[in-house]
Parts: C-alpha cells; structure tokens; sequence
C-alpha cells in the first residue's frame, strides 16, 4: 500500500494524470471516502492523463459518465446515491466494472464494502485500485491506494 500527501487539488490531480498515462485497459479505480476528499480532482486529473479532452464533472444525477476521445474511454461512475449492490445492479452499472477502458467508481464501499475488496460472485475484477482519500485538514488530503490483482 502506498501514500501520498496532497496540499492542493492541483496536487490530488497530478497523481490522477500520473495514473492516467499508464492505466491499462480493464482498470477499475474504487475511489472511497467522505466528500471533500479529492475524488473528483482525482478523477480529473485521471482523465488528462488519458488524454481526454472534455471537461470532468461529478456523475452523482447522472450515476454514470462516459468520456471518449483519449487513449482510453473512462467510465466515471458515483454510486453516492444507491445504497446496496442490488440497486447498482438494477440501474445497469454492473457491466463497467469488467471495463474495455477505465472505470473509476466514486463511493465504491457501496459495491465493495467498507475495506478492500472481497469476491463478487459472477465478477471477475482482473486489475483493481483500492484508493482511500482522507481529509487530514484544510488543504491536506491523505491518499492511500493499492493495486490489487494482475
């Protein structure tokens, strides 16, 4: 597990460009943590790294936005408003988890769990990153991630 301490959102995105530019296609990135935390940033500077030129925006109505255009689709996904596995299942979400691209799952505990992940029957998750964002203070995040699987 690694760590890295933001002071800006201009930081918490240059991690995500940094990750961006060698995701590998089937990448799903389980974002947790409270709001304020970085997720999005992160997920901005994610999409820059893939070469994506629209503009990043949280999907929290949508549930789903899909960016093309860059290396790599992106499938930016927040499940802040759906509380258990079925209803991510039900509003049809469950296919971007076994992406042709990268998905980023914000609120990921509500597929996932509170810790990092466990099986899901029926899903085959071939390349994971656990993220946890923590609001350390005002300007400083902690964001702790591993990679799980190939």
């Amino acid at each position: 597990m690694a760590t890295f301490i933001s002071h800006s959102p201009a930081e918490t995105e240059s991690l995500g460009e940094t990750w961006g530019k060698t995701a590998p296609s089937g990448l799903v990135i389980a974002l947790c943590g409270d709001l304020g935390a970085g997720k999005t940033q992160l997920v901005k500077g994610l999409a820059r790294g893939l070469g994506i030129s629209q503009r990043v925006h949280s999907p929290t109505f949508a549930l789903l936005n899909v960016y093309v255009g860059g290396r790599l689709s992106l499938f930016h996904m927040d499940l802040y408003r759906l509380d258990t596995r079925d209803q991510v299942i039900a509003a049809g979400l469950e296919e971007y988890f076994e992406p042709e691209g990268v998905t980023v799952v914000e609120w990921a505990e509500r597929w996932f769990g509170r810790t990092k992940p466990a099986p899901v029957p029926g899903l085959k998750l071939n390349r994971l990153c656990w993220v946890e964002l923590e609001t350390v203070n005002e300007t400083e995040r902690r964001i702790t991630y591993e990679y799980i699987g190939a």
